[in-house]
């Protein structure tokens, strides 16, 4: 499995992306679209009332209602679709099981969606290293689509026509994302006397070795022996753990943030 990624302005426009994957011949099982602030009210608007909820997830329409998101969002994509607390971004609706099941650490119950219902080779193909981008992305209120696509042509054409629909890529996504937060950590590492245009580099990879969702929360020390396996002789290096602690710092910065305007 291939991950494809497209980053919408829109929820409109993610629909249209979703139209778009299903014409080259992807699986609804493989998509899922994930929007953000979702409130009980545009949730139970958006999608006709099921009974059907599953511990740990909050509101859930469940069941098959493929056909009902196919009314309400203009494509199906796939058989579930729930509202999930996510630490740090607020309430997303996920439609499909792959973005349900991407979120479980923070809100859902991942079992519950990805279990029997995922077949294990999705399962092993979700992106999850990728998380803070989509997170990141989802704060800004954009919209993201994300598919998983039998074989690297497929993938390579789904980019392409996301692309051409609007979309922008995981790649270009991520650099934006380092972009806004660049200046700040220059200056911060300038006053630890480190010089971040040798380092930079290093210093990001740290950063965002942190966020991965196997190590977060976790300091440095705790997670040596996972990172050194990863990064290898870039783990060792003062820039990398710098970039570390700064990239932990971050997310529990983000995490606060947002409970602090929920209180």
């Amino acid at each position: 499995m291939t991950t494809v990624v497209g980053v919408f302005n829109s929820f409109s426009d993610a629909k249209r992306g979703v139209a778009i994957l299903r014409s080259l011949g992807v699986p609804e099982s493989h998509i899922s679209i994930l929007a953000p602030g979702t409130s009980d009210a545009r949730f139970e608007a958006t999608l006709p009332a099921v009974d059907a909820e599953q511990p740990g997830m909050g509101r859930a329409v469940g069941g098959t209602v493929g056909g009902a998101i196919g009314v309400a969002a203009g494509a199906t994509v796939g058989a579930a679709a729930a509202t999930i607390l996510v630490p740090g971004v607020g309430p997303v609706l996920a439609f499909g099981l792959i973005g349900a099941a991407l979120f479980g650490g923070g809100g859902a119950t991942a079992g519950a969606l990805a279990g029997e219902a995922l077949e294990e080779g999705i399962a092993q193909g979700l992106p999850h290293d990728e998380l803070y981008i989509y997170e990141d992305a989802l704060r800004k209120g954009r919209t993201v689509v994300i598919a998983l696509a039998d074989s690297d042509p497929v993938a390579e054409q789904a980019r392409t026509e996301l692309s051409r629909a609007g979309a922008e890529s995981v790649d270009a996504a991520r650099e934006a994302w380092w972009i806004g937060l660049r200046d700040a950590e220059q200056e911060h590492y300038a006053n630890q006397g480190g010089d971040f245009k040798i380092d930079e580099a290093v210093y990001r990879l740290g950063f965002e070795a942190a966020l991965r969702p196997a190590r977060r929360d976790q300091t440095y020390d705790q997670a040596a022996a996972n990172v050194e396996a990863e990064y290898r002789n870039d783990s060792t290096k003062a820039a990398f753990r710098h970039g570390y602690e700064r990239g932990l710092r971050y997310s529990r910065y983000i995490r606060q943030l947002k409970e602090s305007s929920r209180a």
